[in-house]
């Protein structure tokens, strides 16, 4: 699978890291980075869900 997050309508929230902090994180800077673009099947439950929290559905999943 792979995430993908639409920037221009991300609003950082950082609901999506505290779903999975694996591979969401929102830095010192205000904005949300990836850090896994390509987790594992063990963490889709998890990306899915983050997809589903996010107040923007930015994040989308591929595969």
């Amino acid at each position: 699978m792979k995430v993908i997050v639409d920037y221009d309508i991300c609003a950082s929230t950082g609901a999506c890291t505290q779903i999975a902090p694996e591979v969401f994180e929102v830095r010192t800077d205000g904005y949300l980075y990836i850090l896994i673009d390509e987790p594992g099947e063990e963490l889709r439950g998890k990306v899915t869900q983050a997809a589903d929290m996010c107040p923007t559905a930015a994040i989308t999943i591929e595969g």
